[in-house]
């Protein structure tokens, strides 16, 4: 059943959680990685059945949506290997020295524990890589947490088949009951939030929904800690010599970028800056398909035909590319502003339109390249188009640093590789925590919280803090 969750049944499922929290938080590492290599399991069985519901349900096509499932199952895998070699825990041990330059340290000896119960608001986008089984369930799942997932309202017959998949992975395996569990509606993602039971929230989506929730969550008498993941431009700058050189390599791959998805990935470059000397913006209306792409859902298809309304009515604004941008699978947009119509308006022009639209911002002088690195607002991705020898691919390089999660040279931010050195997330209002990940192995630390032990005999020690190391743990001493 898909019927919203009733505070009845939502309460039920949170007291579950809470006991199952206290198991499973208890299990050392290495015990609950079984556990998520028996979910990725099961979802590799199950994925002929899951990705026909999710086509149609979605209409991202089967190809995509068989790709997203082995992200899906690579993810849970590799956490489960993170669990086993437990790095993560950051154990740490300081002996006792009497002769510390600070005055005598006592014994001391710093972990990471697990927070507690979490609700995962699902996202739209990726139906299953960020769903109900996706890199926010299984980072948390992994880190000791209990979860409970809120549906999201775009796929639910395929939420609910995926939950049926990792319920029956987890009895199996013998997790205890309430370990995970799934709610619908808006007012049960509400209640969730705010219930003292639940310790942190995970979420991607817009800008609007997150803030909402993150003022729920950090508003309660007791604040948690909210990992949104909200809304990004991921601007392109391109350099003079980039587009002298490499123009019509740019273009292409720009358009394949922007459109990948129907413009639905969170890492969509939204807007394209390059030199107007090159007549970049004149070779896109040739190189863009004019064939309708369609869009997730009705709400989604609604906010989009709006905003791009709304932009393509800015003063400054010009149309490259006039795609049927109300249509019912609208076809994609390009408009057209300079660099300095962007400077003098930026909360009207540096705005995130989900869907097929892009900008280019043509300038004249490459010193304007800095100028909009420094008025831009934080976000997920960065991306540079330049030439070795650029001279001020430095200085640019070390701005966007300071406003995006992650900064791309030559490359195209539309990837996003799940390992151990990414970072998906940036300043707000990209993310509500900026010096989190919701992709990679960091990921777990989000549901994490150091505790110091000090002085604390050895047998009352957790494993990974004992002189012994019975984990076999890395561990930093002294």
């Amino acid at each position: 059943m898909t019927d919203a969750t009733t505070p009845q049944a939502l309460a039920h499922k949170l007291d579950a959680a809470a006991g199952a929290f206290e198991r499973w938080s208890r299990l050392q590492p290495a015990d609950r990685a079984p556990l998520l290599e028996a979910i990725a399991s099961a979802l590799e069985d199950a994925a002929p059945k899951l990705v026909a519901i999710a086509d149609e349900e979605t209409s991202l096509g089967q190809t995509r949506l068989r790709n997203e499932v082995v992200r899906t199952v690579f993810q849970l895998r590799l956490f489960a290997r993170v669990l086993t070699r437990g790095e993560y825990l950051g154990a740490t041990i300081d002996h006792a020295d009497p002769g510390w330059p600070m005055g005598p340290r006592p014994d001391l000896r710093r972990v990471l524990e697990p927070l507690g119960p979490v609700v995962v608001f699902a996202a739209s986008n990726f139906p299953f890589a960020f769903s109900v089984a996706g890199g926010d369930t299984a980072s948390a799942l992994a880190a000791g947490c209990s979860v409970v997932v809120k549906a999201h309202s775009g796929h639910p017959r395929l939420s609910m088949a995926t939950a049926e998949v990792v319920h029956h992975a987890l009895r199996s395996a013998g997790a205890p009951e309430g370990l995970f569990d799934i709610i619908f509606g808006t007012e049960a993602g509400r209640g969730a939030i705010v219930d003292p039971r639940v310790k942190a929230g995970a979420f991607t989506g817009s800008i609007e929904a997150g803030r909402a929730l993150f003022d729920l969550a950090t508003g309660r008498p007791e604040p948690i800690p909210f990992f949104g993941e909200l809304g990004s431009v991921n601007p392109v700058f391109v350099t003079k010599a980039a587009a002298e050189r490499r123009g019509p390599a740019i273009v292409s791959e720009f358009v394949g970028s922007f459109t990948l998805g129907a413009g639905q990935f969170c890492t969509k470059p939204g807007i394209l800056l390059v030199p107007a000397s090159a007549g970049l913006a004149d070779r896109l209306p040739g190189a863009v398909p004019g064939k309708p792409l369609t869009l997730l859902n009705d709400r989604i298809r609604t906010s989009y035909a709006r905003a791009v309304q709304e932009l393509r009515d800015t003063a400054g604004v010009r149309v490259l590319v006039s795609g049927d941008h109300t249509a019912t699978d609208p076809s994609p947009t390009v408009l057209c502003t300079t660099s300095a119509e962007l400077l003098a308006d930026p909360d009207a022009l540096i705005r995130e339109v989900f869907g097929p639209t892009a900008l280019v911002v043509e300038y004249a002088e490459e010193g304007e390249l800095l100028e909009v690195a420094k008025v831009i607002d934080g976000q997920l991705t960065a991306s540079i188009q330049g030439e070795d020898d650029d001279t001020i691919a430095a200085e640019l390089i070390g701005l966007l640093a300071a406003k995006a999660g992650r900064v791309l040279w030559n490359q195209w931010p539309t990837g996003v590789s799940v390992t151990h050195a990414q970072q998906h997330g940036g300043p707000y209002p990209s993310t509500t925590a900026p010096a989190t990940t919701s992709v990679g192995t960091e990921a777990i630390s989000r549901f994490l919280r150091p505790v110091a032990y000090q002085n604390v005999p050895q047998h009352l020690l957790p494993p990974a803090l004992r002189d012994t190391n019975p984990l076999g743990i890395p561990q930093r001493v002294s």
